[in-house]
């Protein structure tokens, strides 16, 4: 059987777990062809390693035809590239979710890749759950409550806008965020990308409510999602020690992209 192209668009943690999930047979119906990175020192390590060209332009990517990218690079590489990825014949995966927060940038894609037969896919990340999130939505008549809490440690809050004096020395959970889901994105997009994709498969991103509780000793990532719809309910709780769960979502994607039974 002929492979599948895949590209990279970003080489750290999260797209090294895709790499070596190809390089490990876990992904035996792909082969890396391309890299494009930040760091083109870095970028041409990891291009000798698993056998691929080094990319310095989305232009020289997109010249090795790849079926699939994978995006773990940033916002910015998604608004600039996701266009010249989707014209260019490929599906894009996207980890970087905040980019798509701006309405008519998020209709102008999907009729893009609509125009040139190409897919969008959002990676779960360390919420994922999007077929019932869009279940419920259909069951509900496009009409359901959403919302989400995420337990964050006192030190992962000192690094973000909501940090307030003494919060690392609290002993019990304390709200610091309780907005939607498009209102952090706006605030800080940087980590909560996953939050805006989240509220995409479900009641969107003004609709979707989002709250942050520094939690005492508390280590990883924990999201609770709650829907409340006409003839279905859901409380889902995701709790990963570290981020690479969101690389594993992409592999997720590309697998079940060329299985013949899809989950």
């Amino acid at each position: 059987m002929k492979k599948k192209r895949l590209a990279l668009l970003g080489y750290g943690y999260l797209n090294q777990i895709v790499a070596n999930a190809v390089r490990d047979d876990i992904l035996p119906e792909y082969e890396i062809v391309g890299i494009l990175g930040r760091n083109p020192e870095k970028t041409k390590q990891a291009s000798e390693y698993y056998g691929c060209k080094a990319c310095l332009t989305i232009e020289e990517l997109m010249e090795l035809k790849p079926d699939f990218v994978a995006e773990a690079a940033s916002s910015k590489a998604v608004v600039d590239y996701a266009e010249t990825i989707l014209k260019g014949g490929s599906n894009f995966i996207i980890l970087s979710a905040a980019a798509l927060a701006d309405e008519k940038y998020l209709e102008k894609l999907k009729n893009i890749a609509l125009e040139n037969q190409t897919r969008i896919y959002l990676a779960g990340g360390a919420t994922g759950g999007y077929s019932l999130l869009q279940t419920a939505l259909l069951m509900s008549k496009n009409s359901i409550d959403v919302k989400i809490t995420s337990k964050k440690s006192p030190q992962f809050i000192k690094r973000t806008p909501f940090y307030s004096e003494g919060l690392d020395k609290i002993q019990k959970p304390e709200r610091v965020f309780s907005a939607t889901a498009k209102k952090i994105i706006e605030e800080y997009p940087y980590v909560f990308n996953v939050i805006l994709a989240t509220s995409l498969a479900s009641a969107g991103p003004e609709k979707t409510k989002f709250d942050i509780d520094a939690t005492p000793n508390f280590q990883g990532d924990d999201y609770r999602i709650q829907v409340e719809g006409k003839d279905v309910q859901l409380d889902l709780n995701i709790l990963s020690q570290d981020y690479s769960i969101a690389g594993w979502s992409v592999v997720v994607i590309l697998k079940n992209a060329v299985s013949p039974i899809v989950f």
